[in-house]
């Protein structure tokens, strides 16, 4: 639609007004309701990308509903417009899961710069029975994954077991810990995946209707962030 009126603004001689300069069309606005599709954090939590609008998924590499969202998280990110980024921080208030690891190791990754290229297949790992597996053993009960079974994965990224280990044991990853774990109660984040937007807008598959309109959803709460709310 933008790129249609694109060319009835040219053609006319007006320029065309920029995404933040736009307001939320009035019909979508009338679509989503405040308390149902989205919930209002308050206060409203600082973005850790100044200047940009911050689209946050709160997910965990343990949660299998988190894997299948996988593609859909893909398409928000590559329809959000260029003042918005897609961030991701991970939960860990399933320790039967070994969610407390895998949101060590992420924040691991991310701290040496390699979480982005190996996110994927973490997931991949995870759930398609890798190293990483938490499946039933032959105990029949769930496997408990810790930070040394993460360092062996990550190691195939260019970083040691050893330094993979230390990073993750150390002052600033314990830090970045403490930062996500108030970021999800702060949210009132009790389920993932759960998208945050502008840290003021808390929403789920559930609350939009399905995957493909939560996409919407978020497009809706982008631009509203974007003209003033």
């Amino acid at each position: 639609m933008i790129k249609r009126f694109g060319i009835v603004f040219l053609a006319l001689g007006f320029a065309l007004p920029t995404f933040a300069q736009m307001a939320p069309p009035a019909a979508t606005a009338q679509q989503w309701q405040a308390g149902k599709n989205y919930f209002v954090i308050e206060p409203a939590l600082p973005s850790s990308v100044p200047g940009k609008i911050e689209v946050t998924e709160v997910f965990s590499y343990g949660c299998p509903a988190c894997n299948a969202f996988l593609p859909t998280g893909k398409k928000i990110e590559k329809a959000l417009p260029a003042n918005a980024v897609m961030t991701h921080t991970p939960a860990a208030f399933n320790a039967a899961e070994s969610w407390p690891t895998f949101q060590r190791a992420y924040l691991t990754a991310k701290a040496l710069g390699i979480a982005d290229k190996s996110h994927d297949a973490v997931f991949q790992s995870v759930w398609g029975n890798g190293s990483l597996a938490i499946s039933p053993g032959s105990s029949g009960k769930l496997v408990k994954r810790e930070i040394a079974d993460a360092a062996k994965f990550y190691a195939s990224y260019g970083v040691t077991a050893a330094d993979f280990e230390a990073t993750a044991n150390s002052f600033a990853i314990n830090t970045q810990v403490k930062k996500a774990d108030a970021f999800v109660r702060a949210a009132g984040i009790d389920q993932t995946p759960t998208i945050v937007v502008a840290g003021k807008y808390r929403i789920t598959a559930s609350s939009a209707g399905s995957n493909d309109k939560l996409v919407e959803l978020v497009q809706y709460l982008v631009a509203k962030e974007s003209s003033g709310g």
